[in-house]
């Protein structure tokens, strides 16, 4: 029982003794984390306290570098404004001592202006003194000396001047004249062509004499619907194995003499027959002629042109101009006019262009009141051709005013395309005739003293007597010369009338 209680005395003094220490313990370690909490605090509160004041210096340390930063521009400002109010006063200063000069100098001037005024008053003076004096002296008042000299002055000069422009004038003929043969000769000599073949009939070959019978047909029914449908006449004579083929259009003789080769190859010669080949061989011959145009631009080189204007350009193929063929003669003409244009210094292309239409006016079945180069130039017009081409085909008879140096190029190698021997036929005696009536015609009339035909018969030159006519009668001389031409003779193309009155003054030097 004694251990009893003495265990559990003991257990209870043991649990006492461990309540006790743990109290203890838990106080202390109270205690000791609070003291360590306090502490932790107190870091913490320092730290914060240096960070803040760290802050700070920083704050004012970036504050004081600003304020140090303002401060050094306005004192650069203010230095700048005391540079430019020292450079304005400076200038203040300059201006203020230039205006003294400048009065300074204008007072001199107005002096010196008085001065001068008072000198030219004394000058005027002298001179009406002086010109008194003369006047006196020469018996003539000062105007009339005045227009004497300036009389003789003006004469003068005029006669020199009438010499050194003669002079001038004398060798520029001279010297354009042998330009212009220089050019004209070497274009010539570049340009090679064909004489004038061309006539007004044809001659169809036959193998024999047998077919002659075979064309004619029965009661000769087979030729006339050969003539009817063709509008050529075919004349079967004696001539051993030939047909001529007679008529003035040679697009006609064409398709007469095309129809008659196949007739006579097919050897089916009949009046239906005929008609049928006829109308086919004409649509043949329109195709060669467009054919032809084509081949002929694309020959030359001219590109763009209207397909009316090409069509055009192929029938002249058919045409001719005094024996001489229209589409040869518009060739040479072309290559001509390229080559002078290029010796000029002018655009080959446009000259050869002008050259090739230049006679398109008498490719035209009808025949209209209108000359062949007016007309050819409203074709042009018709179909855009330029102004300077249009111009160009007009003027190369000088209906219309030339515009262009393209003009006068044409006009000349038209010239010399049907001035070459043997291009264009005329008989000999009716040639010489003609130009002899001329020249007699405009002799007839009172005043005239000489007449020249030239060109060809082209232009007749009628000299009269200046002190026979005046201008105004020169005029009325030039239009009844060329109405009566018109009315009294029969000429190709068409014949200019120019009348010369010149006066000369001659004098000699001893």
């Amino acid at each position: 029982m004694t251990e009893i209680y003495w265990a559990t005395g003991a257990f209870a003094a043991g649990t006492l003794f461990a309540w006790v220490g743990a109290t203890f313990w838990g106080k202390y370690r109270y205690k000791a984390l609070l003291k360590g909490a306090e502490k932790e605090a107190e870091v913490m509160k320092k730290n914060g306290m240096l960070e803040v004041k760290e802050k700070f210096l920083h704050m004012k340390s970036d504050l004081e570098k600003q304020a140090a930063s303002r401060n050094a521009k306005m004192q650069s400002a203010e230095a700048k404004l005391k540079q430019r109010e020292l450079i304005f006063n400076q200038r203040q200063e300059e201006l203020q001592r230039k205006t003294a000069e400048a009065d300074a100098a204008k007072e001199n001037l107005n002096n010196q202006l008085l001065l001068v005024e008072k000198r030219k008053q004394d000058m005027e003076k002298l001179h009406q003194q002086e010109v008194a004096y003369l006047e006196t002296l020469s018996g003539l008042s000062a105007d009339e000396a005045r227009e004497r000299l300036t009389e003789s002055l003006k004469d003068e000069a005029k006669t020199n001047a009438a010499s050194y422009i003669n002079e001038i004038m004398e060798e520029a003929k001279m010297t354009a004249n042998k330009e212009a043969k220089k050019i004209v000769i070497k274009s010539i000599q570049r340009v090679a062509t064909e004489t004038a073949i061309e006539n007004s009939v044809t001659v169809f070959h036959i193998d024999s004499d047998e077919i002659k019978g075979r064309i004619i047909g029965r009661e000769g029914r087979n030729i006339r619907a050969l003539e009817a449908a063709t509008g050529i006449e075919i004349i079967v004579d004696d001539t051993p194995e030939a047909i001529i083929l007679s008529g003035f259009d040679p697009v006609r003789r064409e398709v007469a003499r095309l129809a008659l080769h196949q007739l006579v190859l097919d050897g089916r010669i009949h009046p239906a027959r005929i008609e049928e080949v006829v109308g086919k061989v004409r649509k043949q011959v329109e195709e060669e002629i467009v054919e032809t145009g084509k081949r002929t631009v694309i020959d030359l080189g001219v590109h763009g042109l209207h397909p009316e204007l090409t069509r055009m350009v192929g029938r002249m193929k058919y045409r001719s101009s005094y024996g001489q063929n229209l589409l040869q003669h518009a060739r040479e003409t072309a290559n001509l006019c390229a080559v002078m244009a290029a010796e000029l210094g002018l655009n080959p292309k446009k000259a050869r262009r002008a050259g090739l239409l230049h006679d398109i006016g008498k490719v035209p079945d009808d025949e209209p009141e209108l000359p062949h180069a007016i007309l050819g130039m409203k074709f042009c017009e018709k179909y855009k051709e330029k102004p300077d081409i249009c111009n160009a085909v007009g003027a190369h008879h000088d209906e219309v005013e030339m515009q262009s140096l393209l003009a006068p190029i044409v006009q000349v190698c038209d010239a010399i395309s049907g001035a070459r021997p043997g291009a264009r036929r005329e008989i000999v005696e009716a040639y010489i005739k003609r130009l002899n009536d001329l020249e007699q015609l405009a002799l007839s009339y009172p005043g005239v003293l000489k007449t020249y035909a030239i060109q060809a018969g082209r232009e007749l030159r009628v000299i009269v007597g200046a002190d026979k006519m005046d201008d105004k009668r020169t005029e009325n001389l030039s239009m009844e010369i060329a109405k009566k031409i018109q009315d009294e003779m029969t000429y190709p193309g068409q014949v200019k009338i120019t009348v010369i009155r010149e006066t000369r003054a001659v004098s000699y030097a001893k």
